[in-house]
């Protein structure tokens, strides 16, 4: 039997909505994996965020730049908030986003480019110096069109180009790239609020699309619906899934009577061409990162070298 730690139970909880309870049971029943406990919980009706992102640790910048029909986003990493909001950070945090426009998104080529004579793997390395904190470029991220614009958009913005969740679309169109720009900034906002996983259903993950089939089938199954009706339930949850998580299927933040794709439909004319999403990346600062709590007296403890 697994070892279930209040740890994992807290997690679980902070991650669906559920109580403590049925937390610990969902992660006894699956052997303390987590993703299956979350299922587990969303079968027995008793998760209330399932899709709920956990909490981000990882302090630092996200920065936007766009030039033409490019554009790029990075992650720069700090130990805390207060280094984020150095001058120091965010300008080497501006300047890691405009190397990568011209190098693309691979971390190791950014980092071996020069930015006049030294590289910026030196220039990260400056800081850490001068700031007395670590510091890491995470990832990147480009989008391009042929034709169009690539819109961008900054949450929690601390200047320019520089915040907690960066976003960029590219939209093909032959239309003005003045609209498109401003058209592409509104959609941007738009990821950045609702955290659409893919611009439509044929591009999500298939087994995101399975894990969600089974968990409409298993919720319906144990409640003794009929396999015919099952199939028929889990198709119809499925369409309703596709909304939460589809771009273009989803109520558009700016005007809720419309869909994304509605919205740039009726656009076409003001832009004054054809629109297509021909894609999107949201970097939100930390997420993924999983957070160690730190027992502050069992640390200081071990410092005088005490059990």
């Amino acid at each position: 039997m697994a070892n279930i730690s209040a740890q994992m139970v807290k997690e679980l909880r902070e991650s669906t909505g559920a109580g403590m309870m049925d937390c610990k049971a969902a992660l006894n029943e699956t052997g303390g994996d987590m993703t299956a406990a979350q299922d587990w919980l969303r079968k027995k009706g008793l998760s209330k965020a399932a899709k709920k992102a956990g909490r981000v640790a990882a302090e630092g910048l996200i920065g936007v730049e766009v030039a033409g029909t490019k554009g790029v986003v990075v992650e720069v990493n700090s130990e805390t908030d207060f280094v984020a909001r150095n001058d120091l950070f965010q300008g080497l945090v501006a300047m890691i986003a405009d190397v990568a426009l011209g190098v693309g998104s691979d971390v190791e080529a950014i980092k071996a480019a020069k930015v006049g004579s030294i590289t910026i793997a030196d220039a990260i390395n400056d800081t850490i110096a001068k700031v007395g904190e670590n510091m890491t470029l995470r990832r990147a991220a480009t989008l391009s069109v042929s034709k169009g614009a690539v819109g961008m958009y900054v949450h929690n913005s601390v200047t320019e180009g520089l915040g907690k969740i960066g976003v960029l679309v590219a939209l093909e169109s032959p239309g003005k790239t003045d609209e498109l720009a401003t058209l592409g900034r509104m959609v941007a906002m738009h990821v950045a609020a609702t955290n659409p996983q893919a611009v439509e259903a044929a591009g999500l993950d298939p087994d995101l699309v399975k894990r969600e089939k089974d968990v409409l089938a298993d919720k319906f199954r144990q409640q003794g619906k009929p396999e015919n009706v099952i199939e028929k339930i889990v198709d119809s949850g499925l369409k309703t899934f596709y909304k939460e998580v589809c771009l273009l299927e989803q109520a558009y933040v700016h005007d809720s009577a419309k869909t994304v794709a509605q919205a740039l439909k009726e656009a076409e004319g003001k832009v004054g061409g054809a629109i297509k999403v021909t894609g999107f990346v949201r970097f939100a600062l930390g997420e993924g990162i999983e957070k160690q709590d730190s027992d502050f007296a069992a640390e200081v403890a071990a410092a005088a070298g005490q059990s």
